[in-house]
């Protein structure tokens, strides 16, 4: 019986690791200029040296314009573990959605390669950050998330 109940456990914590994390606004309210309705990240957990893309929908209060940057940190333990900054218009113009990108989009999709760097198998506490050409910020958002070395 106690073998049974062990391997329950186990199966609830690895559903539990492979469930999609909730990602919420760490920038100030009001501060952003593409107010987000929801944001999420493909696939997950993530997979180190693969593609992720993070999607996040909203509105948009004025256009990308160059250039607009996109900056990703993961932390573990206190200590920064993850860092990535990228050319958020070349990153949308790869997708199809070149800057300026104007207010009438709804959503804005973003495929960055997950650093063979990335920690493995860890519950790391990642931002989000993109910046406009401007220097406002677009959006911020936050999760834990897991990599892992996917086959």
């Amino acid at each position: 019986m106690k073998f049974f109940a062990a391997v329950a456990t186990l199966l609830v914590a690895a559903v539990a690791n492979a469930q999609t994390p909730v990602f919420t606004s760490c920038a100030t309210p009001g501060t952003t200029d593409l107010v987000i309705n929801s944001f999420s990240v493909t696939p997950y957990p993530l997979c180190i040296n693969q593609n992720v893309c993070a999607s996040g929908t909203g509105t948009l209060l004025t256009d990308v314009i160059a250039p607009a940057k996109l900056a990703i940190s993961g932390k573990f333990l206190g200590r920064v573990v993850y860092t990535d900054n990228q050319d958020l218009c070349a990153i949308t113009a790869a997708a199809g959605m070149p800057c300026p990108i104007d207010t009438t989009h709804t959503s804005i999709t973003a495929c960055v390669l997950v650093k063979p760097s990335a920690p493995a198998n860890v519950n790391v506490q990642l931002t989000v950050q993109a910046t406009n050409g401007n220097n406002r910020i677009l959006f911020c958002q936050a999760a834990t998330v897991t990599a892992s070395n996917c086959a």
